[in-house]
């Protein structure tokens, strides 16, 4: 029955297609044929896919507002760069267990701030993430300021095939009744406590989910870019990820993708006037708040819904 479920058209579709460009890219970076700066790209855009829709299951998904994301990738990076550089651990390993250290960081700061609401909570998170950021800053173990070297494990493998998977965890949990829950909460609080859904249990959970997958983005990062710093993680890290999910669409998984994609393109172009990066990722921010404040895919979800089979209803 499970196995019958997965098998539709429509998740075939999509497994063939993610095979079939995985295949073309991993081609030609074995022929030599991709430049290194591309490589780079296409690996930075994993890593950001991950981060923005983790992010969009804390603001769009469930209505709350985060900031303090980059906090959960710094977890994530230090964790696992421990395991795999100083413990000379396997690099799943310090993967799973970055991602782990950083989703019950996420819990244990759920609990108390994420009763606040609007502005205060952002002023929280953007607190946590600071102070993650300090404490590294301030440790020896870990290279203080000059930062953490490591050698590089990731390859494009491990980086588009995490990203497949952790899309695949979020679209699921989605649309299950926890977040169904957790979109009830986003669309009226008031009225999703009035018939007992319990908002604050579906904050954290949505906060430590994508705690979760922000700390694995941390950690392919890591294990990928030969060096960590402190700076690396500031605040202007989360913002740039914030960006990512207004851009694409609070609420939109597939609109979260397509703004990772977006602004790591974005920053790539400009990667010879690093001073207009910012100047134009906020007028980018303006303008679609100005002209489209729901970003470019609102709530929607991008759809195959017509390989469906005949006579089945489709949902957008």
């Amino acid at each position: 029955m499970i196995v019958s479920k997965w098998l539709n058209r429509k998740n075939v579709f999509v497994l063939l297609g993610a095979t079939l460009f995985y295949a073309v890219i991993q081609g030609s970076i074995l022929t030599d044929i991709l430049p290194p700066f591309y490589k780079l790209n296409l690996i930075l855009i994993c890593i950001y896919i991950i981060l923005a829709t983790s992010l969009n299951l804390i603001n769009g998904i469930t209505g709350q507002f985060s900031i303090g994301h980059a906090g959960f990738m710094a977890i994530g990076a230090y964790l696992s760069a421990i395991i795999t550089a100083k413990l000379h651990g396997p690099l799943a390993l310090g993967l799973l267990v970055g991602a782990l250290v950083a989703a019950a960081v996420g819990f244990l700061v759920g609990l108390p701030t994420l009763r606040l609401k609007g502005d205060y909570l952002a002023i929280a998170t953007l607190g946590v993430g600071e102070v993650v950021r300090i404490v590294f800053l301030n440790t020896e173990y870990v290279g203080g300021a000059a930062g953490f070297t490591l050698s590089s494990k990731i390859t494009w493998s491990w980086s588009f095939w995490l990203m497949v998977l952790s899309i695949v965890v979020m679209h699921n949990l989605i649309n299950s009744t926890h977040g169904r829950a957790c979109i009830s909460v986003r669309e009226n609080e008031i009225a999703a406590e009035a018939m007992g859904i319990n908002t604050t249990k579906y904050k954290v959970l949505a906060f430590t989910f994508g705690a979760f997958f922000a700390g694995l983005a941390g950690g392919i990062y890591a294990n990928y870019m030969y060096i960590i710093q402190p700076m690396t993680f500031s605040f202007l890290k989360s913002f740039d990820i914030l960006v990512m999910v207004v851009l694409g669409g609070l609420g939109s998984l597939t609109g979260s993708i397509f703004g990772a994609i977006f602004m790591t393109v974005i920053s790539a172009l400009l990667a010879g006037f690093p001073e207009w990066r910012m100047v134009i990722t906020a007028s980018l921010l303006v303008v679609m708040m100005v002209f489209r404040p729901i970003g470019l895919m609102g709530t929607k979800e991008f759809s195959l819904n017509f390989l469906g089979k005949k006579g089945e209803r489709n949902v957008t």
